[in-house]
């Protein structure tokens, strides 16, 4: 197949294919969570301004900030048609935002600077896009042309080293297997040598062995210092891999680390059961000054809303033993992403019903 011309404008010889540090600076968490951000493009590989892209009446995604550090693992959730998609064609030059602006890599988002953006960056669509009767080298042989990388050979033979794949290489992509054929997309995805990878969906579909296999590629970019943007409707999976999360819903509804957005949404709580049922419970626990409030939905299990569960579970420990009651476990409640995920998710919800 002849080439006519090179979307992504890279000239690229045989250089590393990805360096072991950082691209520019020390590796930050950054939380600003102001609408509008200041000049960080020298530490962060994203920043988003009040981006909004709209098509016609409908409205993709609105008025969205955010930043995202380089050497980050960052992940963004939503529902179907919450925005995710659009937003990654979007800062990927795809499609052009209606309003806001940004930086991708330390360049603006215009229009003359689509082939620099690109030069920087890779995409992963859900769908690989192999073509199934080539071998895996042939497929990225192609892509390196694509590219614009001259004498590919050794880029494609480190891309699959570093996805695990150096000997399937003769391989015919259609005689994969789905998690192998992701393999393969993540390996094109290296070709460029990118500042940043837009994963999207890397792991649907996959089993949980090769869920796993792409887990730990996904930290292996991470310590050889590649920014990553992952959409995913796993919400264990951004727990496991991401530094940050961001949900959508076609507005920006939070960004942190999981804990602390866990602990913006959700009071702290204790989870204490004993043996047989108090029986004066709210005497008891109205006596530790560290306890807010309680409630029990079964007989013997008592939920504490507590200041501090460091001090509130050595203070209950010692009230019920000192009345003789038989403790069977006393611990914090935990939260997980996923309950942050569906409280926020149910917030819009009942938002949209009023």
């Amino acid at each position: 197949m002849k080439l006519r011309h090179n979307p992504a404008g890279i000239e690229a010889g045989d250089g590393p294919l990805l360096t072991n540090t950082p691209r520019s600076g020390p590796r930050t968490a950054a939380t600003d969570d102001s609408p509008v951000l200041g000049d960080t493009t020298d530490q962060s590989a994203l920043v988003v301004n009040r981006l909004t892209k709209r098509f016609g009446e409908r409205t993709a995604f609105s008025d969205v900030s955010f930043q995202v550090a380089y050497g980050e693992v960052f992940g963004f959730l939503g529902p179907n048609g919450a925005g995710k998609t659009t937003t990654v064609r979007t800062l990927g030059t795809l499609i052009a935002p209606t309003s806001g602006s940004a930086t991708v890599a330390g360049i603006p988002l215009k229009p003359e600077n689509g082939v620099e953006i690109r030069r920087s960056i890779s995409v992963m669509p859900e769908a690989p896009g192999l073509y199934l009767r080539q071998t895996v080298a042939e497929n990225l042989e192609f892509f390196a042309g694509l590219y614009g990388i001259h004498r590919a050979g050794k880029r494609i033979k480190d891309a699959l080293e570093a996805v695990n794949l150096g000997d399937r290489a003769g391989d015919l992509c259609g005689a994969l297997s789905k998690g192998l054929r992701q393999r393969v997309g993540l390996a094109r995805t290296l070709l460029s040598d990118p500042k940043i990878m837009f994963l999207d969906e890397p792991t649907s579909g996959l089993d949980p062995v090769a869920a796993r296999e792409a887990h730990d590629l996904v930290n292996g970019l991470r310590e050889r210092g590649v920014t990553i943007f992952l959409t995913t409707h796993r919400l264990e999976e951004a727990e496991k891999l991401c530094d940050r999360v961001a949900i959508l819903n076609t507005t920006l509804r939070s960004i942190g680390r999981p804990a602390e957005l866990r602990e913006q949404l959700f009071k702290k709580r204790l989870l204490v059961t004993t043996l047989a049922p108090l029986g004066d419970p709210g005497q008891l626990f109205s006596s530790v000054p560290a306890v807010e409030g309680w409630q029990s939905d079964a007989p013997g299990t008592y939920e504490l809303s507590v200041t501090d569960p460091r001090v509130a579970a050595p203070e209950v420990t010692r009230s019920l033993v000192g009345t003789g009651a038989d403790v069977l476990s006393i611990g914090e409640v935990q939260h997980s992403l996923e309950d942050v995920y569906l409280e926020l998710i149910d917030e819009d919800v009942e938002v949209r019903r009023q």
